[in-house]
């Protein structure tokens, strides 16, 4: 089963790592959907390498601010706190689905730089896997790591050195017995088929249906559009705004939210704090997922203290009627993610970690969530039942909202071993 892993650091690491974290710190807001990336992200991949400090440099690929601002947040504070010289970021464009060899190409520009000794792309969306293999034909030595891949994880195993995603199955029961736990009768699961046609999805919807069975709970799905098709990012916002109201009225009060896209959290919370409803957690989890955009607040201040990003949030939920309703994690997952598989990445290339070392990499994500609780384990395959040595799934526990909140202790929830083999 399922080893427990804590993240038990110095918070003066974390004041190092994030205090140079700076821009919006709120999702994009519902009116503001425009990229706003700084005018050097365009070049960034292609600085020049320079042996200035460290003497070797790390990539890490995101996407823009517009559509992953905690993957991109989490990239710039590692690169604050290693130098610009040392850290160099790239962006992959927004409508990725449709610009593959684009994407391809951003990744794989980074290996052009002799100095490079690592790459990480978070979120690894579709062509990582194949930006992976180009690099290994040409630079060896470069260490390939996805996070939170697109891509089916054997696939992208195949070609990274390692793989680290959500845990998609431990979570898909354990947001269910969440809810269960705080009365919820219903769980509504929203997404579109290009996320469905990915087996972490897919599977983590098979380990929904299957614990809404066993808590007596009734499983819904709701389909809205894609953001990255023509109807954008305003669209597909627009859409859950006109439709919560109406699934409100259709699966009632006692029912809990829950979507795939990280554009669709922002809409689909602040109509729940309007007309009732619950929401366990985001895709990937942050206090600053979509909260402060719903909420109506800034965030500028507490930039990069996320003890105080959640008191902030946490309060305005209170406020508006929401205690006891909305949850997150205390700590951006995607913003962990990026800082933290780089700060692996590092360990590894100065000796002082193993790569595939579970331990080691909850360790590197502490530094960036001091205090934490974390649990995790290797992907199984489910078709073969083999656990892989290069992929792994972890989550952090659950903080829900009120006044006081409290932790649901989901670390230390035994997952039935059932649910690992659930298709």
């Amino acid at each position: 089963m399922k080893k427990k892993l804590m993240s038990i650091l110095l918070s003066g690491v974390m004041v190092l790592a994030l205090a140079a974290c700076g821009g919006n710190t709120g999702a994009a807001t519902i009116e503001n959907t425009e990229v706003k990336e700084e005018a050097t992200e365009t070049t960034e991949a292609e600085a020049p390498a320079e042996d200035a400090g460290e003497g070797f440099h790390i990539g890490i690929v995101t996407g823009s601010v517009s559509q992953s601002e905690d993957d991109r947040r989490g990239a710039e504070a590692f690169q604050a706190k290693y130098g610009e010289e040392n850290v160099i970021l790239a962006v992959y464009p927004d409508n990725f689905p449709e610009e593959q060899e684009t994407t391809i190409q951003t990744i794989v520009n980074l290996a052009d730089d002799p100095l490079m000794k690592a790459i990480i792309v978070n979120q690894a969306v579709p062509g990582t896997t194949e930006a992976f293999r180009r690099i290994k034909e040409k630079r060896p030595d470069i260490i390939c790591i996805a996070g939170e891949s697109h891509e089916d994880l054997p696939e992208i195993g195949s070609a990274a050195d390692l793989v680290v995603n959500n845990d998609f199955v431990a979570r898909g029961y354990l947001m269910i017995r969440t809810a269960h736990e705080l009365g919820c009768d219903t769980f509504v699961h929203i997404s579109f088929p290009r996320h469905m046609s990915y087996e972490t999805m897919s599977r983590r919807v098979a380990v929904m249906q299957a614990a809404c069975e066993e808590f007596g709970m009734t499983f819904a799905m709701e389909t809205a559009p894609d953001p990255t098709t023509d109807v954008g990012v305003p669209g597909a916002q627009a859409y859950i705004l006109e439709h919560v109201p109406e699934w409100i009225d259709k699966y009632g009060t006692n029912s809990a939210y829950f979507c795939t896209n990280d554009a669709h959290t922002e809409p689909l919370l602040k109509q729940l704090l309007e007309y009732g409803g619950y929401f366990i957690e985001a895709d990937l989890p942050s206090p600053l997922m979509g909260y402060p955009g719903a909420l109506g607040i800034d965030l500028t201040a507490e930039a990069g203290d996320f003890q105080k990003i959640l008191q902030k949030v946490e309060a305005a939920v209170v406020e508006k009627g929401g205690a006891g309703r909305f949850g997150t994690w205390a700590y951006s997952y995607g913003y962990t993610v990026s800082a933290g598989l780089a700060e692996h990445a590092r360990n590894v290339i100065l000796g002082t970690s193993e790569l595939n070392d579970i331990d080691a990499i909850s360790a590197a994500y502490g530094v960036f969530s001091p205090g934490a609780e974390w649990n995790g384990s290797s992907y199984t395959n489910v078709e073969t039942g083999v656990k892989s040595d290069n992929t792994f799934l972890i989550y952090q526990d659950t903080y829900i909202m009120g006044d006081p909140g409290h932790y649901m202790e989901s670390t230390s929830v035994e997952v039935p071993e059932k649910y690992f083999t659930v298709k």
